[in-house]
């Protein structure tokens, strides 16, 4: 595939994706192209592990319940454990970290009692306890990844409110989207057979959702590692609970900060409140820019620990339903 193609197949798409009954002939318009050439290209990039997906990228807490995990897992164990996590579906996240508390994963389900009964069914089958941490304010979460160094939309800050559950219709059109949308030619029109409701209906759903923020973005999923984000960094403070708010939306408006949001301490294993991810493609520079955060926020007197990823066992989209 041209590489300029592929680029804007991978940059200018992650978000305002067109939502109308032919978005990849919308897309091939736009860029000049065929439909076919959208859509083999995107096929490609899917084979290659660049996108997951395309389609939608859910608000935590919005449609279902999720929380991050985190285990002390011995270091002789830590393979196999990883792997007994990933075996359930509700964890779409996991990752070695280097800290003791060296295995992260999310977990999301359809509700907050099938979250708590997964979360206990995982420490069965690890034989670890975990820690959870849920959101509790979100910063600035997004995971799109400006390629050509251009300016990401600004963060929005937000307290975590669940949402009212919803109704077996929407739960299906829920499950239909999670695996992301069909390369086809009129793709919504497929998803409405599936979830037995009219093209119409699931647009303006699927509409409706990106308004009210259950949907953070609709566009192509890129998979970071696999452009070159190797180098990706944990960074957890410890601030007081008076001052977290102001420094979390001050983090959240830095270019460099691609995830930041408040999560609860565990007191005495975990102290921590304040959680940033800065993905980068060098350690150094990573480990440059954090320096530098610290520095120009004042927080250089503030308890921090940095987890640097390890290994990737497990990353797809969540699935709520």
């Amino acid at each position: 595939m041209d590489h300029g193609l592929e680029f804007q197949l991978l940059n200018d798409f992650q978000r305002d994706f067109p939502l109308c009954p032919a978005p990849f002939a919308e897309l091939a318009a736009r860029l000049g192209v065929a439909e076919r050439t959208v859509l083999q290209g995107l096929e490609h990039l899917r084979r290659q592990g660049k996108i997951s997906r395309v389609g939608a990228v859910f608000a935590p807490k919005r449609i279902g319940a999720s929380t991050l995990a985190a285990m002390a897992v011995p270091p002789e164990r830590l393979e196999a454990v990883a792997q007994a996590v990933n075996r359930f579906a509700e964890v779409n996240h996991n990752y070695a970290r280097e800290h003791r508390y060296n295995l992260w994963f999310v977990v999301t389900a359809a509700s907050e009692g099938r979250l708590q009964a997964t979360l206990g069914a995982i420490e069965k089958a690890a034989g670890v306890p975990l820690l959870s941490l849920p959101l509790e304010e979100e910063f600035h979460i997004d995971l799109g990844f400006p390629l050509g160094g251009g300016a990401r939309p600004r963060a929005s800050v937000r307290a975590v409110q669940p949402q009212a559950p919803i109704g077996e219709a929407e739960r299906r059109l829920v499950s239909v989207l999670q695996e992301g949308l069909p390369l086809f030619i009129r793709p919504f029109a497929l998803i409405a057979e599936r979830v037995g409701a009219s093209e119409n209906d699931v647009l303006a759903r699927i509409g409706q959702w990106l308004e009210n923020g259950a949907i953070k973005r609709f566009g192509v999923v890129v998979r970071h590692h696999e452009l070159g984000y190797r180098a990706n960094a944990m960074l957890v403070h410890d601030i007081p609970d008076g001052l977290v708010g102001d420094l979390g939306r001050a983090l959240a408006e830095e270019p460099a900060v691609t995830l930041c949001y408040r999560r609860p301490r565990v007191l005495p294993e975990w102290p921590y409140n304040l959680f940033c991810m800065i993905h980068g493609r060098e350690r150094s520079k990573v480990e440059r820019t954090i320096a530098d955060l610290r520095r120009r926020h004042g927080l250089d007197d503030r308890p921090c620990q940095v987890l640097f990823s390890l290994t990737r066992y497990k990353q797809n989209g969540a699935r709520y339903a």
